[in-house]
Parts: C-alpha cells; sequence; structure tokens
C-alpha cells in the first residue's frame, strides 16, 4: 500500500524543520528537540471531565501522576487505564502523549493514569518498568479513592509505553502485579535485539529511523545481556499463554511493525484473546500526530472497542452482570 497522504505531509514537515539527529546529538538536546515538536502534530486537546496531578509513592522517589477522568465516566467503579507513554524509554512526558490520554477517556468513559516514570540513561532499565509497576499498584490499592473498579484495570502505552504495557502484563499474569483486564499496545517495541526485516524496508525516511531506535535502546539497557531479558524484549518470553487480552494497533510503514505482527502473532497462537488492526499506510507514531492525521483517533477509538469487547467477553464481567 502506498504511503498515506496524511503520513507524507508530516514527514514532509519534519524534514523541513530540520534538526540534529538523535544519534548524534545529546540527550538534552533529544529531548529539547522533541518538546519542540510534540505541540505542532498534535490536535487539539479534548475537555475532559475532570484532570489531577498527584505524587504517589515509587520504588526510589515519588511519581507525578495525571488523572483523567472522562465525560461520562462513573463517579465510581468506573473502567480505567494505565497509560505509559512512548519515547524510547528516553523521551516524553506528562504533555507529550496527552491528547490520547484524553480521548481514551472520554471515548471510554474511563479514568486514565499517566505516570512521569523516570528515563533512561539517567535511570536505565528496570527504572520505567519499576515506576509503571508502582502505578499500576497504586490504583489497585487506591482504586475506591479514585473511584475505578478494581476489576477493570487495564494496561496500554504506545511504542516504548507498549513495551512496558506487555511486561506489565506478562507479570500481572504471573502474579507478580496487579491483575489487569486488557492490554492496549500502539506500535509496540517487543524485541530489542532489533533484528526484524523491517529495520531495512523502512530503516531510514519514515520518521523513527533504526539508528535512533539503537540510540534510545542503547540508553535503556545496562549490558548488552539485558537486550536478551523478556522484560525488555516480551517476544523473547517463553511463553504468553494467560496474559490479558490484547488490541494490538500497527503502522505499515514502521520499523517496529515485524516485531509487532511476531507479538501478535505469538499472542492469538497461544490462546490470548487478539484484536490485531494495521494501518498500512501510516508511520510509527501516527496516534500522536492528530493535528495532521485523522486516523489517529480513529485509532484510539477502536482500542476502546476492542477494549469493550474484551469486557463483555470477560467470564467475571458476566458473572457481576448475572
Amino acid at each position: 500500500m502506498m504511503l498515506d497522504p496524511d503520513a507524507l505531509r508530516v514527514l514532509e514537515i519534519s524534514r523541513a524543520a530540520g534538526g540534529e539527529q538523535f544519534k548524534t546529538g545529546s540527550v538534552a538536546a533529544a529531548r529539547a528537540a522533541y518538546n519542540a515538536s510534540f505541540p505542532t502534530l498534535q490536535g487539539e486537546h479534548e475537555a475532559v471531565a475532570t484532570t489531577l496531578e498527584q505524587q504517589i509513592e515509587g520504588p526510589n522517589s515519588p511519581i507525578t501522576v495525571r488523572i483523567h477522568r472522562g465525560i461520562g465516566a462513573l463517579p465510581n467503579g468506573a473502567p480505567a487505564l494505565l497509560y505509559l507513554h512512548g519515547g524510547g524509554w528516553v523521551i516524553g512526558n506528562l504533555d507529550s502523549h496527552d491528547e490520547i490520554c484524553r480521548w481514551l477517556a472520554n471515548l471510554g468513559n474511563a479514568v486514565i493514569v499517566c505516570p512521569d516514570y523516570r528515563l533512561a540513561p539517567e535511570h536505565k532499565f528496570p527504572a520505567g518498568l519499576e515506576d509503571g509497576l508502582a502505578t499500576l499498584r497504586f490504583m489497585a490499592e487506591n482504586a475506591a479513592g479514585l473511584g475505578i473498579d478494581k476489576a477493570r484495570i487495564g494496561v496500554a502505552g504506545d511504542s516504548a509505553g507498549g513495551n512496558l504495557a506487555a511486561v506489565l502484563a506478562l507479570l500481572a499474569r504471573d502474579g507478580l502485579a496487579p491483575p489487569v483486564a486488557a492490554q492496549i499496545l500502539i506500535y509496540p517495541n517487543t524485541d530489542a535485539r532489533q533484528v526484524a526485516d523491517s529495520y531495512r524496508r523502512f530503516g531510514d525516511g519514515f520518521g523513527l529511523t533504526a539508528s535512533t531506535m539503537a540510540w534510545f535502546r542503547d540508553h535503556y539497557v545496562r549490558t548488552p545481556d539485558d537486550m536478551l531479558d523478556w522484560r525488555v524484549s516480551p517476544l523473547l518470553a517463553p511463553d504468553l499463554t494467560g496474559v490479558a487480552p490484547a488490541f494490538v494497533a500497527l503502522a505499515g510503514y514502521d520499523i517496529l511493525a515485524d516485531e509487532g505482527t511476531a507479538y501478535a502473532a505469538r499472542l492469538q497462537s497461544e490462546g490470548v484473546p487478539l484484536i490485531l488492526r494495521q494501518w498500512p499506510g501510516q508511520i510509527h507514531g501516527f496516534v500522536s500526530m492528530g493535528r495532521h492525521i485523522p486516523g489517529a483517533r480513529q485509532a484510539v477509538a477502536e482500542a476502546v472497542a476492542a477494549w469493550r469487547q474484551f469486557e463483555r467477553n470477560s467470564p467475571t464481567t458476566n458473572a457481576q452482570a448475572d
């Protein structure tokens, strides 16, 4: 399929803006460039019912979390998502993916909790994962105060955040994290070895490059051995059986396309309820580009529809309805 015209326009805007490649610059320069660019890509931020920020207890230091309650969310017993932002574990913050979180809150009549988790290289693996786990525990332990249903908490994220969400779902399956009812993985990173053929097909010229992804990965891991740890590369987990139902969204012109496809195939073959949705003409990060790509909100709407379908098919939900 041809590259989507909206995606092509975003690539043209990016090229016109210039700026140094992440692989040749400092972490501080990369963060500054990213922070300057994402407001021009996100659309207008939807109003939600309420938004608050608070600090919760983290494994090393307090974690700031932003909590959106969507319009139409029940005051008590609302569904909830822990959303982990993308950015290669190195860049990104509470504002960089706020558009997605607001859409999820309103479309899902839900509560979305997004942590400002620690970033590499100052805080390498597993610091960000530990902060995600601490946030999930906070949600489960404070469900009544948050007005959410403990049995309806899911995990979600895009790119590196999708990686963290997938790992949290595995930890929950193993009883090492609170149970999760669903996982929403948007073009997730699942294999830190970076050997899939899509790294060759789309390694340059389509936004996220192979060299930038290697730069991110190398800042995140402590040693090369970490790349083989399933908590860094969930595709290498020995068994995916029993993890939460998954919605996986993939972009066709994305270096992560093949590893996302491989992870979805494993989920399906190992009996995990799966809804796989592919946008063949899109680029990595398109869900964060709502100002220019209308398909961004569509992707979030489909994620919410899948989440609701998982709930309808859940024995727990059906038992509560009875």
